[in-house]
C-alpha cells in the first residue's frame, strides 16, 4: 500500500512547477516527500531531460552555455520533488565557483534526505569519463536506488546507440538493466524513465 500521503499512484507529470533554489547545503529544506535525483556532467543534458519528463518546454532552464545550473533546484511535482543538482565536471568557472558546487553536493547527499531514486545522466556519445564513474561509485557504495539515463542518443543511429551502451557499461561496470537509453529531442526512454520513477517513488 502506498503510504505517501498525498501521492496518486500514477505522478501527473503536467503538475510540476518549480519550488526553490538553494546555493548552500545549510539552506536545504527539510526532506519531506520522496525525492528524485538528477546529476551528471555540465552539458549533459539534464534540464532538457528533465522538462520532456515533464511534458514541458522551459520549467527547467536550458542555455547552451555549460555550467547553467549553479545551485540545487527543487521542482514539485504531483507532490514529489524532483532534484535537479548542479553540473560536475565544468572547467570554466573559478575555483572558489567549483568547489561551492562540489560542497553543496555533498552537503545535499550527505543530509538525512529520501533518497527514492538518483538518475545519473550521462552522455551516450562519449566515452566514460571518470567523474561519472566516481558519481557511480559513490552512489552504489551508498547502495542508494539509482538508474543511469544514457542522454542525446538521437545523435546517433539506433544500433550505434545499443553498442555505445554496451561499451559504457563495460567501462562504467554497470549491468545493461540499470540503464535507459533517452532522447530529450525525440523523447526516447523517457516511458520507461517515468515508470521506473514510479516504480521508486510510489511504493
Amino acid at each position: 500500500m502506498n503510504e505517501n500521503k498525498g501521492i496518486s499512484m500514477a505522478i501527473q507529470y503536467e503538475q510540476a512547477h518549480f519550488e526553490a533554489a538553494y546555493g548552500t547545503a545549510q539552506q536545504l529544506p527539510a526532506s519531506t516527500t520522496p525525492e528524485i535525483i538528477f546529476c551528471g556532467r555540465s552539458n549533459v543534458g539534464k534540464s532538457s531531460l528533465i522538462n520532456k519528463l515533464l511534458k514541458r518546454k522551459a520549467l527547467a532552464r536550458t542555455s547552451s552555455q555549460p555550467g547553467k545550473t549553479a545551485n540545487i533546484n527543487f521542482f514539485n511535482v504531483d507532490g514529489i520533488r524532483f532534484v535537479d543538482l548542479p553540473g560536475y565536471g565544468f572547467a570554466k568557472v573559478s575555483k572558489a565557483e567549483r568547489e561551492r558546487w562540489s560542497s553543496l553536493i555533498s552537503g545535499y547527499f550527505e543530509d538525512n534526505r529520501s533518497f527514492n531514486l538518483v538518475i545519473c545522466l550521462i552522455d551516450i556519445r562519449i566515452d566514460a569519463q571518470q567523474l561519472d564513474k566516481d558519481m557511480l561509485t559513490y552512489v552504489i557504495h551508498e547502495e542508494l536506488p539509482y538508474v543511469v539515463a544514457f542522454t542525446k542518443a538521437d545523435k546517433l543511429t539506433h544500433s550505434k546507440a545499443l553498442a555505445a551502451r554496451t561499451k559504457l557499461c563495460k567501462a562504467l561496470e554497470v549491468p545493461q538493466d540499470k540503464t535507459i537509453i533517452t532522447s530529450a529531442e525525440t523523447g526516447e526512454g523517457m516511458a520507461d524513465l517515468r515508470r521506473c520513477i514510479e516504480e521508486h517513488a510510489l511504493s
